[in-house]
C-alpha cells in the first residue's frame, strides 16, 4: 500500500470515529436534554399541586368554619412542624373558631400530668402560630388511655386553649345564623381489646352504657343545621389494625347512628393515619378518617371507599346554612379531596 493511500484510509477512520464520537456526544446532550425536561415538568407540576395561597384558601370559607386534626404528637417531627405552620397559615385566610383534636395527640404513652414535658414539646411549642391560639376541643384517643386521661382534661385548667369539658361532651359553633353540632365521643372504652389490659389503666374505670344513653339522648334533642359526631376510632376503614375494632364499634355506636342517620351529616374520626371517605348502605351518613397531622400510612381502597390517600395532613370543616363542606388538606395546603352535604 502507498503512502497516499494510506493516509486516505487513515484520514476516513479518524474522520468516521470523530464523526461517531459526535454522534453519541449529541446522543448523549438529547438524553441530558430530556432529562432536564422531565425534572423541570416534575418540578412544575409539583409546584402548580402546592400552587394553593390565601387567596384560594378564602374560597374554602363558610360561615362556621372548624379545622380537625389528630394523631398529632410526635414532638415536632415527620412533618408534624410543616403541616403546623401550614395550618397557622390557612388559619390567616379561612379564620377557624376552633380546633377539633381528635385524639392521640401525645405518643406513645400518654402523659402522667398536667406538667408533663410533653405538653410542650408535642403541642405548645409546636402550635404556635398565632392564628392557632384558638379554642381547641380535644377527646381522648388509644394513646391517652396508656397514661393518666384526667391529666388530659384537667389541662384545660392550665391551658387557655385546650378546652375539654369532658371524656364526651358535645359543642354547638355558630356566626352568621348558621348552627353546627359537634357530639365528641370517647371511643377507646367501646372496644372490648382495651378492657382488662393493663397498658390501658383508665379503661375500666369507664362506664360504656352512660356514655352511649348520653349520645342517644344528644342526638335526639339535636336540632341545628349541621350535625356532626367525631371520636378517634373508625366504624369503617382499610387499616392494618385489628379489624375486630371496628366490629365493636359498629356493635356499640353503630345502631345509634343508624337511628338518627336523618340527622348525623358525617362521622369523623383519626386512628388510621391516612385519609378516608367511605360511604356504606342508605344511611346517607359520610365515614370519614382523619389522616394524620405527623406521620401517615398507606391504605387502600375498601368496600364504600370514595376517596383514599397516604398523605399527612388535616381538614377544615365548613358550614353555611346550605351546605357542609369537610375539605381534606395535605402539608402543602393543597385539598385532595373535599366532601359536600347539601340541603
Amino acid at each position: 500500500m502507498d503512502n497516499s493511500m494510506y493516509l486516505t484510509n487513515k484520514t476516513l477512520a479518524e474522520s468516521s470515529n470523530h464523526e461517531s464520537i459526535t454522534a453519541r456526544l449529541q446522543g448523549a446532550q438529547r438524553n441530558w436534554l430530556i432529562v432536564l425536561i422531565a425534572i423541570a415538568a416534575s418540578l412544575f407540576i409539583n409546584i402548580s399541586l402546592q400552587a394553593q395561597n390565601p387567596e384560594q384558601w378564602k374560597s374554602l370559607k363558610g360561615d362556621v368554619n372548624l379545622f380537625m386534626a389528630n394523631d398529632l404528637g410526635r414532638n415536632g417531627y415527620y412533618q408534624q412542624k410543616p403541616i403546623a405552620e401550614t395550618m397557622g397559615e390557612m388559619g390567616n385566610a379561612i379564620g377557624p373558631e376552633a380546633v377539633l383534636a381528635l385524639g392521640d395527640v401525645h405518643h406513645f404513652e400518654g402523659v402522667q400530668s398536667t406538667s408533663d414535658p410533653l405538653w410542650m414539646t408535642n403541642y405548645e411549642l409546636i402550635y404556635s402560630h398565632p392564628e392557632l391560639m384558638i379554642p381547641w376541643h380535644p377527646i381522648l384517643g388509644n394513646h391517652e388511655y396508656r397514661g393518666n386521661t384526667q391529666a388530659v382534661i384537667d389541662y384545660s385548667q392550665v391551658s387557655r386553649r385546650w378546652m375539654m369539658e369532658g371524656r364526651y361532651y358535645s359543642k354547638t359553633f355558630e356566626d352568621n345564623g348558621v348552627s353546627v353540632r359537634v357530639i365528641f365521643i370517647d371511643t377507646t372504652p367501646l372496644i372490648d381489646r382495651y378492657h382488662h389490659n393493663d397498658t390501658y389503666p383508665d379503661v375500666d374505670r369507664q362506664d360504656v352504657e352512660t356514655q352511649l344513653k348520653w349520645i342517644d339522648a344528644t342526638l335526639r334533642e339535636a336540632a341545628e343545621d349541621w350535625i356532626i359526631v367525631v371520636g378517634h376510632h373508625p366504624m369503617y376503614a382499610d387499616t392494618k389494625k385489628d379489624l375486630i375494632e371496628q366490629q365493636d364499634m359498629q356493635r356499640n355506636l353503630l345502631p345509634i347512628l343508624d337511628k338518627y342517620k336523618k340527622k348525623v351529616a358525617m362521622y369523623v374520626c383519626g386512628h388510621i393515619h391516612n385519609f378516608q371517605h367511605i360511604r356504606r348502605g342508605n344511611d346517607g351518613i359520610d365515614y370519614v378518617v382523619n389522616s394524620s397531622a405527623s406521620l401517615a400510612r398507606k391504605v387502600n381502597p375498601t368496600e364504600g371507599t370514595v376517596f383514599c390517600s397516604p398523605e399527612e395532613g388535616f381538614s377544615v370543616l365548613a358550614a353555611t346554612a346550605k351546605q357542609l363542606s369537610l375539605y381534606m388538606v395535605d402539608r402543602t395546603g393543597t385539598v385532595l379531596h373535599r366532601i359536600d352535604k347539601n340541603k
